[in-house]
């Protein structure tokens, strides 16, 4: 599945919910959602969601998670599996294990610890080869990171991140990363748990969606 390059406000109305793709103006009334808060496409003036079968509100389930971590469905079934093997080897449940490695992506850290705006824009600092992890250099959006790891920044990276690093001092982070705003560096102090994601999802009904 190649990536995909369409307005991102429109996953947001597909799903109902926002998935807080676009950085700050999903915080303003510029938000889509807001103002259309129904499905895109050729409905004319059918305004409603259509009542869901059940494998469709699986199936809306495992797009809206796959969506927010910007995920293809390969990788995301890749991540399914290593969740499954895990839980067999009694390794917590598979829906939990699911969303632990999601949160753990590089991309997620640098969002949530409010180095950028957006995962997207998470994506670009990495692939650009800005992020250092443990002093070495890592281009890779998907890399897993773990308890311990150090993450600094080449400096050509406040380019990108000047404009709004003022206000990434007061944003929330999470318990489980600790942000030094000063020296730019964000440190690993636990691997994330499932009630560390900041989304309301439900991850038995994606492990339903698999095991049909």
């Amino acid at each position: 599945m190649g990536r995909y390059i369409g307005a991102k406000c429109k996953l947001c109305r597909r799903e109902g919910i926002k998935l807080y793709l676009k950085g700050e103006k999903c915080f303003t009334d510029k938000c889509p959602l807001e103002k259309r808060n129904y499905p895109p496409g050729q409905h004319g003036f059918v305004k409603r969601r259509p009542k869901l079968t059940t494998f469709g509100v699986r199936l809306r389930e495992k797009q809206k998670v796959r969506r927010i971590y910007g995920v293809s469905e390969k990788m995301f079934r890749k991540y399914f599996d290593e969740s499954k093997r895990l839980a067999r080897l009694g390794k917590g449940f598979t829906g939990q294990n699911l969303l632990k490695i999601l949160e753990r992506r590089l991309d997620n850290v640098l969002y949530r610890a409010g180095i950028a705006v957006s995962r997207a824009q998470a994506r670009q600092i990495i692939s650009h080869g800005f992020v250092l992890v443990n002093d070495k250099n890592v281009d890779i959006p998907s890399y897993l990171i773990k308890m311990g790891d150090v993450i600094k920044f080449k400096p050509k990276v406040l380019n990108i991140i000047k404009d709004h690093l003022d206000s990434a001092k007061n944003s929330f982070i999470p318990s489980w990363l600790n942000v030094d705003f000063n020296n730019l560096t964000v440190k690993v102090l636990r691997e994330p748990e499932r009630n560390d994601v900041e989304y309301p999802i439900e991850d038995n009904l994606i492990v339903e969606f698999y095991s049909r």
